[in-house]
């Protein structure tokens, strides 16, 4: 579907099966003190960055049982590409999730505060690498996360890496993505006014390049043989997030 299809909020149909049914919940308090306290600092006056912001992000967010369900047919392994502070393997876990996980992200720094809070919660078959996603993405065979990324690279981009990304799902396997949508609706202007403004305030490090609409995330998977269907996301939030779930095959 393209874009003035979109206009106003209205949802995209699927093009397998009936509408996706996702969580539009964040996780429960508690389960999201239990995760954020692998980012609790080693020192009484250490730096508690990442453990507010994983409680935050985790208690707020309906992007990770959102993710869940998903992913819930499929346990093949899952490479999580822009994985940042490596969540979505912690949640993977607390839900008794055991598929082998690797997070690549672009930035080191993130990746080794990944690595140490994966270390001391202990997680099994999890690894964090930094990699250039834009240049090349590792070997996999599995299911594929694409969570808030695409909006972070220029236009010419998105497409080639909607496409490697596609050509590592395997078939049962999944790809999904969370991503903005372009569709001149409130939400999506909204989305644009607060991640200018978290910028300007130094809250968001890297400012938004492009946001793709829906055509331009479902023309590159279909042509790679998936089928796919969009979800709105949005939780209890003002934003335009939309869920994009892309099979190859049966799913499993």
């Amino acid at each position: 579907m393209d874009a003035p299809g979109l206009a106003g909020g209205a949802h995209p149909p699927g093009r397998w099966g009936s509408t996706l049914s996702t969580d539009a919940s964040p996780l429960a308090r508690e389960q999201a003190h239990r995760i954020a306290e692998a980012y609790r600092p080693a020192h009484r006056f250490g730096n508690r960055r990442d453990y507010y912001y994983s409680r935050g992000k985790l208690g707020s967010d309906p992007l990770y049982p959102g993710v869940l369900a998903a992913l819930a047919p499929c346990s093949r392994p899952l490479l999580d590409i822009g994985c940042g502070l490596g969540l979505l393997a912690h949640v993977l876990r607390q839900h008794d999730r055991s598929q082998p996980y690797l997070g690549v992200d672009i930035d080191a720094d993130k990746i080794a505060r990944a690595q140490r809070a994966g270390a001391r919660a202990a997680l099994v078959e999890a690894r964090f690498d930094c990699v250039d996603a834009s240049a090349a993405l590792p070997h996999h065979h599995g299911s594929v996360a694409l969570l808030d990324v695409l909006q972070y690279l220029p236009a010419e981009a998105q497409p080639v890496l909607l496409r490697d990304a596609a050509a590592r799902v395997a078939p049962g396997g999944r790809l999904v993505i969370r991503t903005t949508l372009a569709d001149n609706s409130g939400r999506d202007r909204t989305t644009r006014v607060t991640d200018m403004l978290a910028h300007l305030v130094g809250w968001m490090g890297t400012r938004p390049r492009h946001y793709p609409d829906a055509a331009s995330v479902r023309a590159p998977l279909e042509a790679a043989g998936l089928q796919l269907q969009m979800t709105p996301l949005y939780g209890n939030t003002p934003f335009n997030n939309w869920l994009v779930v892309a099979v190859r095959g049966e799913i499993a």
